[in-house]
């Protein structure tokens, strides 16, 4: 019984090692250590282990760890199985190769927003690879925050008591101030959300984006998302450039999907 709680209890930290690292993109070792709190001689022995698996490798030029494409692998049999990803990829690489800038699609799990699939690795625009699995705050993202808008009001309720029943106070009141100072009516009015100098990404503050909700007909489906560096302009002559793409994108991607459920 011991051993099979010790066991448990390995998987456990492993996990949250690579979702620490899957988070940021790459951490250092005291990093590791301090996200998941851990000591640093276990967190040592966990991210060998991991590196002896492939999921996680050292970058060559410093001691920091990196996920591999290991890891975007073990999403595949989700993602082959997901109608979404398969109908929308053509679309995002389409405008990535229009724009330069990653396109995601993003949907909500739980009370985070999760990239479904990315154009990350086809473009040199970006600081970091955002594979399938990366969470964003639904709160304070653009994602999160276009999907938040356009969706039921009684979406939100279930977000904030689902939040509150696990405590986290500082999300709950963010949740109701979304609703209460006029976010939610202003964003589903210009049908686009922003967020500037994000310190939630891989490289803080040195990215901003703006999304634009999913739909299939009436169905909310996420949020497609550009992400760009912050020094490349401001927000709103990136609204002013590429939210029509992007409108016109997630439409192309819920007439298809739409589409596509009806053959079946």
């Amino acid at each position: 019984m011991v051993e099979q709680e010790s066991s448990i209890r390995s998987i456990s930290r492993a996990l949250a090692i690579l979702r620490a690292i899957n988070r940021k993109g790459s951490l250092s070792l005291t990093e590791i250590s301090n996200a998941v709190q851990l000591p640093y001689p276990t967190t040592l022995r966990i991210v060998r282990a991991l590196v002896d698996e492939g999921v996680i490798e050292r970058e060559p030029t410093r001691k920091w760890y990196r996920p591999t494409a290991l890891i975007q692998s073990l999403a595949y049999g989700f993602q082959n199985n997901d109608q979404l990803v398969m109908v929308a990829r053509p679309h995002i690489v389409s405008l990535t190769e229009k724009v330069h800038w990653p396109i995601s699609i993003v949907t909500p799990v739980g009370n985070v927003m999760v990239v479904r699939d990315s154009t990350s690795t086809m473009t040199p625009f970006t600081f970091n690879h955002y594979y399938p699995g990366w969470q964003v705050p639904l709160a304070v993202s653009a994602s999160g925050r276009a999907f938040l808008a356009h969706a039921p009001a009684e979406v939100r309720r279930e977000l904030i008591a689902y939040c509150e029943a696990h405590g986290n106070e500082g999300e709950v009141a963010t949740l109701r101030a979304f609703e209460l100072q006029g976010d939610a009516d202003r964003i589903k009015a210009q049908g686009y959300a922003t967020a500037a100098r994000n310190a939630y990404s891989a490289s803080p503050r040195r990215t901003s984006s703006v999304a634009v909700p999913l739909f299939q007909d009436d169905l909310l489906l996420g949020s497609l998302t550009m992400v760009f560096f912050s020094a490349a302009m401001p927000l709103e002559v990136a609204v002013e450039r590429f939210v029509p793409s992007l409108q016109g994108i997630a439409r192309d991607i819920g007439a298809d999907m739409a589409a596509a459920q009806a053959e079946e």
